[in-house]
């Protein structure tokens, strides 16, 4: 099985990339594994974090890299909190959770009509650290917010992130229709499909 190093620390990504990768033959290995602080995340784009991240990880481990940029644009905030999705709240002061991520996004959103989101992810898959054509794929996951939270599965903003064409939030559905509707979801099938034809 080949090795490579999710350059992420984050508990749910690492579930959702190990299962579906492992279909591939490619265990996953988190860079806590290596004791590898995370990179900075400097850029305003979610292609030049996921780029950084991933040069960064192969760079202090020695393999193959994967990486990934995700975040949450709702419409009515102009794309906010986009890359900043993770550490919105503490950008205002706050401790960084998803909880007070959620509270300030809802907040955000009092008297806005237009609740129009989507979660963007992007995937930047490095062989080593120079790799001077990394695959760069994308994936997009359109829907709603709400001001309820509704379901107990999932991550981030995902209780208040409803699928409209199934009534049920990006919490309430199954990890195995996640993987397959979800930004990630695509974008990791994307991946799969380039790694393939590298095999």
């Amino acid at each position: 099985m080949k090795q490579i190093v999710l350059a992420s620390n984050n508990a749910g990504k690492l579930r959702e990339f190990g299962q579906m990768l492992a279909r591939v033959d490619i265990e996953v290995l988190p860079q806590a594994h290596f004791n590898i602080p995370e990179a900075e995340e400097p850029h305003i784009t979610f292609v030049e974090n996921a780029l950084a991240k991933a040069r960064h990880a192969a760079k202090l481990t020695g393999l193959p890299a994967l990486a990934d940029d995700s975040g949450l644009c709702v419409s009515a905030l102009g794309g906010a909190p986009g890359v900043f999705s993770a550490r919105y709240a503490s950008m205002a002061g706050e401790q960084k959770s998803d909880d007070r991520n959620n509270q300030k996004l809802i907040a955000d959103l009092q008297g806005k009509a237009d609740r129009r989101a989507h979660y963007v992810a992007v995937l930047v898959f490095v062989h080593h650290a120079d790799d001077p054509q990394p695959i760069v794929v994308e994936g997009e996951w359109h829907g709603e917010i709400i001001d309820t939270p509704r379901g107990t599965n999932g991550f981030g903003y995902d209780p208040y992130f409803l699928v409209p064409d199934l009534d049920q939030t990006a919490a309430e559905i199954s990890a195995e229709n996640k993987n397959q509707r979800s930004h990630r979801g695509k974008a990791l099938a994307l991946l799969i499909e380039r790694l393939k034809l590298d095999a």
